[in-house]
């Protein structure tokens, strides 16, 4: 497991989506359900790219390795949810619903990774 880049790649993940999702929400600020959405792309577009990046130099166990990045990235992102917004009460459209978002962020955080390790893991031939 490759601790210290997993880190890395987690607090990015975090910071790109929510500097995203900062910009965007005034602009989408009437249609809740639409700024969520936009939220939910962006963590697939930007955790995919990452967890891309965490397992191209794995040459073995990469569902494994996927699995425990995944896990890795979703403690960061609950971490940081807490420091950054809930403990300092900060006003957030995301801790509004928090265990709905904190649920699905997990679940998109830990199965990314694991199923683009499982890929990796595919020896495919194209005829």
């Amino acid at each position: 497991m490759r601790l210290k880049i997993g880190i890395i790649y987690g607090v990015l993940i975090w910071i790109i989506t929510h500097l995203v999702f900062s910009v965007t929400h005034p602009i989408i600020d009437a249609y809740t359900v639409n700024s969520n959405l936009i939220l939910v792309l962006f963590i697939i577009i930007v955790s995919g790219f990452f967890s891309i990046l965490y397992i191209r130099e794995i040459n073995k166990n990469e569902v494994l390795e996927g699995l425990f990045g995944g896990i890795l990235f979703a403690i960061i992102d609950i971490v940081l949810d807490l420091v950054f917004f809930v403990i300092p009460n900060n006003h957030n459209i995301l801790i509004s619903n928090y265990t709905t978002h904190i649920l699905l962020i997990s679940v998109m955080l830990i199965t990314i990774p694991t199923f683009l390790g499982y890929l990796a893991q595919i020896n495919i031939e194209l005829k």
